[in-house]
């Protein structure tokens, strides 16, 4: 019966995993398939990335994602690194609360953030621009970061700090030598992954975006719409590769640093 059940669990997983990689796979075989209607069997060719090269308007998009990704992925963290010490080092009426008020974020759909953003930055008579895209994505990015950092936190031992407080040691210079290094790899994982949820997110900079601003995101949508070029395949490998290294990375940061605690 446990032979049985092992075997279901196997397969079960396979078949998930299939289910979401299977498209993957066939989306980036055809950004190197040479046929412009995606047929097979696949010609190896890798017409569709040198006209990507060529294609200004994606080129433009993926430096806004990158740049706005780089900036929010900073801001968020360090934000999100002082809260969570603060949730994590600190005792106070209401934390739990709080504590519970960053996993609704992460629930509720983007699109459903990005229309509350859009009016509330409409009430308060601010017209979008740069701004409030970037504030925008940091919105986004801080429960994530501050999640990771906590988490990491968490597996600290604490009486390093204590014993550096009772030998005297400031709490910046204690912060500076002995807590910072220690939750280092949670905000490095934390940097990573609020990083590809800027990246990856499309309802906030289609929302929030100013006019003649265009992310990688609400580019490939509007591509999709008004006609669909096998361009599309090539970029959005791309961006996959870059989402999956940040995924992996992050997470291996996350390991090594709880491995290491």
């Amino acid at each position: 019966m446990k032979h049985l059940l092992r075997n279901t669990a196997r397969v079960y997983i396979v078949l998930a995993l299939g289910f979401i990689y299977v498209p993957l796979l066939i989306m980036m075989l055809n950004a190197f398939n040479q046929s412009r209607i995606n047929q097979f069997p696949l010609v190896f060719d890798l017409v569709w990335f040198q006209k990507l090269a060529q294609n200004q308007r994606l080129i433009r998009a993926t430096v806004n994602s990158l740049s706005i990704a780089a900036f929010t992925s900073v801001l968020a963290t360090i934000c999100a690194t002082f809260a969570a010490l603060v949730l994590a080092r600190q005792q106070f009426r209401g934390k739990a609360f709080l504590q519970a008020l960053l996993l609704p974020p992460m629930t509720i759909p983007w699109i459903i953030l990005a229309v509350a953003l859009l009016l509330t930055f409409f009430w308060l008579g601010i017209s979008r621009s740069i701004v409030t895209l970037l504030l925008g994505h940091v919105t986004v990015q801080i429960p994530f970061a501050i999640i990771v950092i906590s988490a990491r936190l968490a597996a600290t031992d604490r009486t390093l700090e204590d014993a550096a407080a009772s030998l005297g040691s400031r709490p910046a210079r204690t912060f500076r030598t002995i807590t910072l290094p220690l939750m280092l790899p949670g905000v490095l994982a934390a940097l990573i992954f609020t990083f590809a949820v800027s990246f990856d997110n499309f309802p906030i900079s289609y929302f929030l975006a100013p006019a003649g601003v265009s992310t990688l995101p609400v580019e490939i949508y509007t591509a999709i719409r008004t006609g669909f070029t096998p361009e599309v395949n090539a970029i959005s490998t791309l961006v996959f590769i870059v989402s999956a290294a940040c995924a992996l990375v992050g997470g291996r940061e996350i390991s090594f640093g709880v491995r290491s605690a």
